[in-house]
């Protein structure tokens, strides 16, 4: 008999489960990882700390168990957990109550997914999204803090791609000053390619990227920006809750995305849970406390307490933080997204 379907206080389904795997990456984007905070004499957690790849997947089933079709894994930079292959490989064997396996996707920089793309795909991996932030090599650089080039971000995506780890999605963060004179250029890229670009309102995010409104390119601008050059039109989503909202060029090269969690909350259908590489769950990407799942599974809880642990925490969810933000929110000490996961 399959286990009872997880609600919140507002009725959202627990749907999404995003694992971050490692709080490490090799990028230090300007708008998750500054380098004036996260330098070298930053202390990553050891790995000791770190779920191992068991108990990842002893959570992820319960997960499944109660509701949980898609899962994500994230960082830090996932792929630089040594051995992820496996972990694909142990969550792809996982199956729903009705036999299916999880739809299993991974967001990454790209910097070691040419290397891996076709051993991901060979494990059980389904799809993967990419962060690329402008064509502009010299912004890009900038935004990424490590000198990275564009050039081996494009080589990724295309290695992933022929390895059927597609459609592949790429993500583009959009700041105001930065790189926000680089949305039509993105758009006339990868119109036709048949990825899916999509343009990330700049979020509040942590505390340590001194987000600002002012810095926010809502993404009706976006879209009037690429409709002025490209005509587009709306899209129907693909589910309920889905984070981006679709759009297609008129003239059929394919299609692109917005996601406006800043100026367009979409809390009401959020059905998504993250669990940090250190075991703790989180029912908010703005979350300023999470619930340490790793005590109890550590400390010998058996799949029936872990079963509890979940349900209480996921019914007592009332979160929508997007749709409350105010003034007053950007001074929160909120959890950090290389920590959280994004």
């Amino acid at each position: 008999m399959a286990a009872p379907l997880l609600t919140d206080k507002l009725q959202r389904p627990l749907r999404d489960l995003r694992i971050s795997v490692t709080d490490r990456c090799n990028f230090r984007c300007v708008y998750c990882m500054p380098k004036e905070i996260f330098g070298r004499d930053f202390v990553f957690m050891p790995h000791d700390q770190l779920l191992t790849f068991e108990e990842i997947t002893t959570l992820a089933r319960i997960a499944m168990d109660h509701g949980v079709r898609k899962i994500r894994l994230t960082g830090g930079e996932p792929l630089l957990r040594r051995g992820i292959e496996d972990l694909i490989g142990m969550l792809a064997a996982l199956r729903t109550p009705e036999g299916e396996p999880p739809d299993l996707a991974m967001t990454t920089n790209g910097s070691v997914l040419a290397q891996k793309a076709e051993a991901l795909k060979a494990a059980g991996l389904d799809r993967v999204t990419v962060s690329l932030d402008s064509m502009d090599d010299a912004v890009f650089q900038a935004m990424n803090d490590v000198a990275y080039p564009v050039a081996k971000v494009l080589h990724a995506i295309d290695a992933a791609q022929s390895a059927g780890l597609g459609p592949v999605k790429v993500n583009m963060v959009v700041k105001r000053g930065l790189n926000d004179h680089s949305i039509v250029e993105m758009a006339r890229h990868f119109r036709g390619t048949g990825f899916i670009l999509r343009f990330i309102e700049y979020m509040d995010v942590g505390s340590s990227n001194g987000w600002e409104m002012g810095q926010v390119v809502p993404s009706t601008e976006v879209m009037a920006r690429i409709n002025a050059v490209f005509p587009v039109e709306p899209v129907e989503a693909n589910y309920p809750g889905e984070t981006a909202q679709r759009w297609r060029y008129v003239d059929g090269a394919g299609e692109i995305g917005a996601i406006s969690s800043v100026t367009r909350a979409f809390c009401g259908g959020c059905t998504r849970a993250r669990l940090s590489a250190d075991g703790k769950l989180f029912t908010c990407l703005f979350a300023t406390k999470g619930t340490d799942l790793r005590e109890l599974l550590r400390g010998g809880a058996t799949d029936d307490e872990l079963a509890n642990a979940l349900a209480a925490l996921w019914g007592a969810r009332t979160d929508r933080y997007s749709e409350l933000r105010s003034a007053k929110t950007p001074g929160m000490r909120k959890i950090e997204m290389s920590y959280i996961g994004g």
